[in-house]
């Protein structure tokens, strides 16, 4: 009986530690080094961009934090059909469902629209002698790319999005 016991105990702890891994987004190693990365906090980061500088991989710097972008058609996610959730890179926020993705011409991967309404925020870019909309991340304000009004329907709207930005998981049910 004791050793009945005892396996069962080890089974419930194995059981335990991996449902809480597997669900635990915060702990996947790419983000060991990044204390403000969550999946399921919702409060508005400020860090500085020199803090951000130390923690961030040099191209996800400089798109999040100097709003560089991707070469077109280069990005990882610009042809992926995969269902499941697009993240903020940066921060972990949820971005996009793979639901609202499409194809477009455009190099970069699109979406008709975002998670939900804070998941993003707007802010006009007229760099480059053009007027855009800048698409920043809700909660820590990194530069993802930027929002046209040439998109499919319902919404008419072209998120065009930097890969390097984005972190995909896929839906586990297949």
């Amino acid at each position: 009986m004791h050793q009945f016991n005892s396996i069962l105990a080890l089974a419930s702890i194995l059981f335990f530690t991996e449902c809480s891994q597997a669900q635990n987004k915060d702990t996947m190693p790419e983000h060991k080094n990044n204390p403000y990365y969550s999946r399921t906090a919702k409060t508005h980061l400020a860090v500085t961009n020199d803090e951000w500088k130390k923690i961030l991989p040099k191209d996800v710097f400089n798109i999040a934090r100097l709003k560089g972008t991707e070469y077109a058609f280069t990005g990882k996610y610009y042809k992926t059909n995969t269902k499941g959730m697009y993240y903020c890179a940066v921060c972990g926020n949820a971005l996009f469902k793979s639901d609202a993705k499409f194809a477009s011409s455009c190099g970069w991967p699109s979406f008709f629209e975002s998670l939900e309404p804070g998941s993003v925020k707007y802010e006009a870019d007229n760099t480059h002698g053009m007027e855009r909309t800048e698409v920043l991340c809700g909660r820590c304000e990194s530069h993802l790319g930027h929002v046209f009004d040439d998109g499919p329907p319902p919404t008419n709207r072209r998120f065009c999005m930097n890969s390097a930005v984005l972190e995909f998981e896929p839906d586990a049910t297949k």
